[in-house]
């Protein structure tokens, strides 16, 4: 594009918004150019590591869950693109390989989080953390359900008992049992979650009712528009965001909290040996593509393979 083809574009669009171009060039003339530092905030960013004691290895603690967070916000970012209109077979495989591949990034990287601490550092630091825990990353619960009907969210034992409205159906959600106690009362973990975010996340499921993940699947599906490939990335998706990221979690748990012949509890109460395996969650947002054999062993071969340690290869 010549510089004049430039600026008669420029010209175009800022007179659709009654202003004026030259007023703008005028301004460049004054502009500082935008260092590296201050266009990723960094001083911003490497302030938001707070620790609350001084155990060294808690900044790595607090760090990954930052990283975490934003990886979910760029999450976010794609879902909310793919629920905006039409795409072709092209830019859904472009979108979903995105959401997988950051996945993935965390997935690799959770080593940080098994390995990368020390065993005794954790359990003294994680003490000062409660009732805080991961179980109440709003962002992991907004990509959940942006990607599939409430309905697929509920617990299982409890789906066929609960009316179609969201209200309802968010009142049953799955994660909600994982932060029961052994009196069956509500973990203060999980007061203070509903409390803070309830209204947030029934506006947020109300808005995604039509138009989720496994929604425009079922639409491309009716209109025959859904190809083998599409299928695959698809199904890629849920293995990554049901199967892989909950169990790296639940090893992270193991190395961490299980001790013999006894477990340590989470810091924010969650029973994690029952709440954390795919196998009891039976969480899937794609539900259509699945054989009734895979969803019986939903995340089965993984546990074997990754947490025991079981050689499946043969």
């Amino acid at each position: 594009m010549s510089r004049e083809e430039l600026l008669e574009k420029l010209d175009k669009k800022f007179t659709l918004e009654n202003q004026k171009l030259d007023d703008y060039l005028t301004g460049m003339l004054y502009n500082n150019y935008e260092p590296y530092w201050r266009y990723i905030a960094v001083d911003a960013l490497l302030s938001l590591q707070q620790p609350k004691t001084d155990i060294p290895d808690e900044l790595i603690f607090i760090g990954y869950h930052q990283i975490t967070e934003l990886y979910f916000k760029l999450i976010i970012h794609e879902l909310k693109q793919m629920s905006e209109g039409e795409l072709s077979d092209t830019a859904w495989k472009d979108k979903l390989i995105r959401i997988v591949r950051y996945f993935k990034n965390l997935i690799e990287s959770f080593d940080i989080m098994i390995d990368g601490m020390e065993l005794e550092q954790f359990l003294e630091f994680r003490m000062s953390l409660l009732p805080a825990s991961g179980f109440q990353s709003a962002q992991f619960r907004k990509i959940e359900m942006a990607c599939t009907d409430m309905e697929n969210l509920i617990a299982e034992n409890k789906r066929s008992t609960v009316d179609g409205e969201i209200e309802s159906q968010y009142q049953h959600i799955y994660w909600k049992q994982g932060s029961i106690d052994n009196e069956g009362n509500k973990t203060l973990t999980l007061r203070q979650f509903e409390t803070h975010y309830e209204k947030e996340f029934i506006q947020w499921a109300n808005d995604w009712k039509g138009n989720n993940l496994n929604q425009q699947l079922l639409k491309l599906e009716n209109e025959g528009k859904l190809t083998e490939d599409v299928i695959k990335h698809f199904k890629l998706l849920d293995v990554y965001l049901n199967i892989n990221w909950r169990l790296s979690h639940y090893r992270s748990a193991v190395r961490y909290l299980s001790a013999k012949g006894s477990d340590v509890a989470a810091t924010g109460g969650t029973n994690w040996q029952k709440f954390l395996p795919p196998r009891f969650q039976k969480i899937i947002s794609f539900p259509s593509l699945w054989t009734n054999e895979e969803k019986k062993n939903w995340g089965k071969t993984w546990v074997d393979e990754h947490v025991f340690g079981i050689d499946i290869s043969n």
